[in-house]
C-alpha cells in the first residue's frame, strides 16, 4: 500500500515558467531530508492557450488516502510608484495587463526581484471535504469531481489573491457553470418543460444562450483600462469629481456586511461611468450594472461588459425562459454578495426631475431576498448632480417633439466630441441606505400578490424620496430658479443677487444640501461668476451695452434652464402648496378656513402626485406644519380667523415660491386639460396625436401670454398630465353617457385654472414686494 501523502499542491500556472517557479517554491518549503510533497498542475485559470491534463488529479482523487489539497499560483503586481502599485494607462496600452503578463514578461519581471512576483496560497481542503461539497451541490449529475475540485481551487486562490490586490478586483468566476449546474436552476427548467411543452434539453440550450447574452464577463485588465478611459473622458468636460469621503467609507462598510444595490439618478450618459470611477479609486469593486441591450454595440458593448455591465432586453414579458435566467442570475449575484446597480428611473430624465420609479429590477432583487439568497439587502440611493449637463440640449429638443437619437458608435463619437471644458464639477451624494428586512419585514411577510406589489411600490417610492433628499442644490440650479422666476424680465447682477438672497436664506434655515459655500452667492463676484458660467454655455444671455450688464434666459433656452431648476424644485413644493392652499382658505365664501386649507392641500398633493414624490399623508401634513411654523409660528390662529388674517399670513411668506415652482407644471396641465375638454367624448384619445395638438396649442397660448414661459410647453409634462387624466378615468370612452365624461373633463380643467389663478396672486405678491409695496 502506498504511503499516505500529507499534502498535494495544485498549481494554477499560466506558463511553464510559472510552473517551474511554483515547484521550486514547494521544494524550498519541504523539511530537510523529507521527500518533496507532490505537485499537480491543473488547467490554468488565465491564458487558456496552455493545455494541462487533469489525469494526475483524477488519480489522486480516486485514491484511498485523504491528503490536504493546497491551491497555489503566482500573483503579479504592477510597478511600485509613489508608494502604490497601480497600473498606468501607458502600461496597459503598451504591455497589457501587468497582473497577467505573458511568459517572456514573467521572466523579465522575476529577474528584477522588485516585489512584483508573489506566491499566493489558497485555503486548503481535504479530498473528503471536497467530495462532500461536490455531492451536496448536486455535482454528481452535472460535473466530474476533478472539474469541481479545480473550480474550488481557483475560487480559493481568487479569495487569497484579493487580499493582495484589493477589493476592487472582486469579480465572479465560473458564473455560467455555477448557475447552469445549480439544482434549483435545473428544477426550474423542469417546471418550464411542463408549461412550455418543449424538451428540457431545448430549454437548457436556450437558457445557456440567454445567460451568455445577459451576464457580465469581468476582466481585471479591462476594469483598470476602463477606469483610466473614464477619467480621460469626463475630465474633457468637467473639473472635479466631488464626494464625501465619510459617505464612501460608509458605503464600503455596508458592502462588506450585506449585498448592496446602488440606485443612482439618471441625468447624463456619464452617470454610470463617474460612479464606477469613484468606487474604483476608493478600492471598491465594480458594480454589476444593468444596461439596456441597445447599448451593446461595438466597441462600447464588449468593453463595458468586461467592466461590469450586464445587458437586458427592453421587453421579455412573454418569454418565461428569459425571465427565469435573469432571475437566477440576480439570485446568484445577491447570494455571492456582488454589488448591483441600475437606474430606478429606467431612462434619463428629460425634464430634470426624478422620474417615477420602475419596479422590474427591484422586484427581482426583492424576490431573491424572499427566496433567502441573503439575510438582508441594502438599497443605496445615489444622487449624481452636475453643475451643467452636456446632454441637456438634446433633452430640450425632445421635449419640443424631437426624436431621441438611437445609440450607436456614431452616437458615442458624437458624445465624446460634445464634451468640452466649462461644464463645472460633478457631485456624487449617497442617501440613507434602506434595508429590505427593515422595510419589508420577514421574507415570508405579505404572502398575497397584491400586498407584495403594494410593498414593492412603497419601497421604490421611499428610495426616490431618499434620492431627492440627497440631491444637492448647485449654483446653476438656484440661479436658474431665480431667473425663471423673473419671467421675461432681464436682471442685473444686483437684482439677481437680491433674488438669490431670499432663496439662500430659505436654504440656510432648512439646512438643504448644497455643493457650494452659501456665502459665495452673497457677494457680487460670486453671482457674476455663476451667471457667466451659464453665459458660456449659452443658457443665459448677457446684454452689456448700457449702464450695466443685464442677464436673462437665452433665446429658446427656457427648457434648458428649467431642467436645472427642476432638479431641485422638490425642496420648494411643500411651501408652494401651502401658499395656494392658504389662498383658497382665505376666500370670502369659506366658512371653515382650517378644514378648507387641509382639504385643498391634499387636493393639490393629488393633482401633482405624478410629478413629485410625496411622503404618506400624515408625514406630508407634518411637513406642511413644519413649513408653516418656519414662516410664522402663529399661523394656526391666523388661519382659523380666515379672511384678511390669512391674506396677511400669506403676504409674510419669504420667499414666494408657487410662481417659481408650480406654474410651469400647472400651465402644461392646463394645455392638456383644455385640449381634452374639447376632445369629443366618443373619440378615442391617441396620446401622440394629443401631444402634437398640445404642442401647437401651447405655442398659441404662449403668443397670447396665457402661458408665461416656454418651459411650460413640454412633451414630458404633457405626458404626465395625460397620466393624471388617465388615473382619473378621463381617457376612457363613455358611449352610454358621453355628457358625463365631457363634464368631468371640464371639471378637471376648471380645477387647474383655479390653481393657476392663485399662482398669479403669488406672482403679483412677488412683484409687490420687489416694488416695495409690501415688505
Amino acid at each position: 500500500m502506498a504511503e499516505p501523502r500529507a499534502v498535494l499542491y495544485l498549481l494554477d500556472a499560466s506558463s511553464r515558467f510559472e510552473e517551474r517557479l511554483l515547484r521550486e517554491w514547494v521544494l524550498e518549503r519541504c523539511e530537510s531530508g523529507r521527500k518533496p510533497d507532490e505537485c499537480i498542475a491543473i488547467p490554468p485559470s488565465r491564458r487558456r492557450r496552455r493545455r494541462v491534463r487533469s489525469s494526475a488529479l483524477e488519480v489522486a482523487l480516486a485514491g484511498e488516502d485523504d491528503p490536504l489539497l493546497v491551491p497555489l499560483r503566482i500573483g503579479w503586481m504592477p510597478k511600485l510608484r509613489d508608494g502604490q502599485r497601480a497600473a498606468r494607462l501607458s502600461d496597459l496600452l503598451r504591455f497589457g495587463d501587468p497582473r497577467d503578463p505573458g511568459a517572456l514578461r514573467q521572466r523579465w519581471i522575476a529577474s528584477r526581484n522588485d516585489g512584483r512576483c508573489h506566491f499566493v496560497e489558497g485555503e486548503p481542503a481535504r479530498i473528503s471535504e471536497l467530495r462532500e461539497r461536490w455531492r451536496v451541490s448536486g455535482g454528481v449529475e452535472t460535473a466530474g469531481l476533478a472539474d469541481f475540485v479545480v473550480r474550488q481551487a481557483v475560487l480559493a486562490l481568487e479569495r487569497a489573491e484579493r487580499r493582495l490586490r484589493g477589493a476592487r478586483y472582486k469579480v465572479p468566476r465560473f458564473v455560467r457553470e455555477e448557475i447552469l449546474r445549480r439544482p434549483a436552476f435545473r428544477a426550474a427548467l423542469e417546471r418550464l418543460t411542463r408549461t412550455e411543452g418543449r424538451p428540457v434539453a431545448a430549454i437548457a440550450r436556450e437558457s445557456a444562450k440567454y445567460l451568455t447574452e445577459i451576464a457580465a464577463s469581468h476582466s481585471r485588465f479591462v476594469i483598470d483600462l476602463v477606469a483610466h478611459l473614464i477619467h480621460l473622458m469626463y475630465t474633457r468636460g468637467y473639473g472635479e469629481l466631488v464626494y464625501e469621503s465619510d459617505e464612501m467609507a460608509r458605503v464600503a462598510t455596508l458592502s462588506q456586511q450585506h449585498p448592496v444595490v446602488f440606485l443612482p439618478t439618471h441625468k447624463s450618459n456619464l452617470d454610470h461611468l463617474v460612479l464606477q470611477y469613484a468606487l474604483h479609486e476608493n478600492g471598491l469593486p465594480p458594480n454589476h450594472t444593468a444596461g439596456g441591450i441597445n447599448m451593446n454595440f461595438f466597441p462600447v458593448g464588449p468593453l463595458v461588459r468586461r467592466s461590469g455591465v450586464f445587458f437586458i432586453r427592453r421587453s421579455f414579458k412573454d418569454n418565461a425562459v428569459y425571465k427565469q435566467v435573469l432571475a437566477s442570475y440576480i439570485d446568484y449575484l445577491i447570494e455571492k454578495r456582488f454589488p448591483l446597480e441600475w437606474y430606478i428611473e429606467g431612462g434619463r430624465s428629460r425634464s430634470g426631475k426624478l422620474l417615477p420609479p420602475r419596479f422590474g429590477m427591484l422586484a427581482y432583487v426583492v424576490d431573491a431576498w424572499r427566496r433567502k439568497c441573503s439575510e438582508d439587502v441594502m438599497l443605496i440611493p445615489v444622487s449624481i448632480a452636475y453643475d451643467q449637463i452636456v446632454d441637456v440640449g438634446s433633452y430640450s429638443d425632445e421635449q419640443r417633439g424631437g426624436e431621441k437619437r438611437k445609440e450607436s458608435f456614431g452616437w458615442f463619437v458624437g458624445l465624446l466630441r460634445s464634451l468640452g471644458s466649462g461644464y463645472g464639477d460633478i457631485h456624487i451624494r449617497f442617501g440613507d441606505a434602506l434595508s429590505l428586512r427593515e422595510a419589508l419585514g420577514s421574507p415570508e411577510a405579505a404572502p398575497n400578490v397584491d400586498e407584495r406589489a403594494l410593498a414593492l411600490q412603497k419601497l421604490a417610492f421611499e428610495v426616490s424620496v431618499r434620492i431627492n433628499r440627497a440631491t444637492p442644490l448647485t449654483p446653476t440650479s438656484i440661479v436658474t430658479l431665480a431667473l425663471l422666476g423673473a419671467g421675461d424680465r432681464a436682471l442685473s447682477v444686483a437684482e439677481t443677487r437680491r433674488a438669490l438672497h431670499i432663496l439662500l436664506d430659505y436654504v440656510r434655515e432648512r439646512k438643504l444640501p448644497v455643493t457650494f459655500e452659501l456665502g459665495s452667492l452673497d457677494g457680487t463676484e460670486g453671482v457674476r461668476a455663476a451667471l457667466d458660467a451659464l453665459v458660456a454655455t449659452k443658457v443665459v444671455e448677457c446684454y452689456d451695452r448700457g449702464y450695466e450688464p443685464v442677464y436673462r434666459i437665452g433665446e429658446d433656452q427656457e427648457l434648458t434652464a428649467a431642467y436645472y431648476r427642476n432638479s431641485v424644485v422638490h425642496f420648494f413644493v411643500t411651501g408652494s402648496i401651502a401658499e395656494l392652499a392658504l389662498l383658497r382658505a382665505g376666500q370670502p365664501d369659506i366658512k371653515d378656513p382650517t378644514a378648507t386649507f387641509w382639504d385643498e392641500a391634499m387636493a393639490l398633493r393629488d393633482l401633482l402626485k405624478f410629478e413629485f414624490f410625496f411622503p404618506d399623508k400624515e408625514t406630508f401634513r407634518a411637513e406642511l406644519r413644519s413649513e408653516l411654523d418656519s414662516q410664522n409660528p402663529e399661523w394656526g390662529a391666523q388661519l382659523a380667523e380666515g379672511g384678511e388674517r390669512i391674506q396677511q399670513l400669506v403676504q409674510g411668506f419669504r420667499p414666494f415660491m408657487a410662481h417659481r415652482t408650480l406654474r410651469p407644471f400647472l400651465e402644461s396641465y392646463q394645455v392638456v386639460a383644455e385640449r381634452l375638454a374639447r376632445w369629443k367624448p366618443h373619440r378615442e384619445v391617441i396620446p401622440e396625436q394629443l401631444f402634437n395638438e398640445c404642442l401647437g396649442l401651447g405655442k398659441q397660448y404662449r403668443l397670447q401670454r396665457r402661458i408665461h414661459s416656454a418651459d411650460s410647453i413640454s412633451k414630458v409634462l404633457f405626458k404626465t398630465a395625460l397620466e393624471l387624466a388617465g388615473n382619473r378615468g378621463l381617457l376612457e370612452l363613455d358611449e352610454a353617457d358621453p355628457e358625463s365624461l365631457r363634464g368631468r373633463r371640464e371639471e378637471f380643467a376648471a380645477e387647474i385654472r383655479s390653481a393657476l389663478q392663485r399662482v398669479e396672486v403669488i406672482s403679483a405678491l412677488g412683484a409687490a414686494r420687489r416694488s416695495g409695496w409690501i415688505r
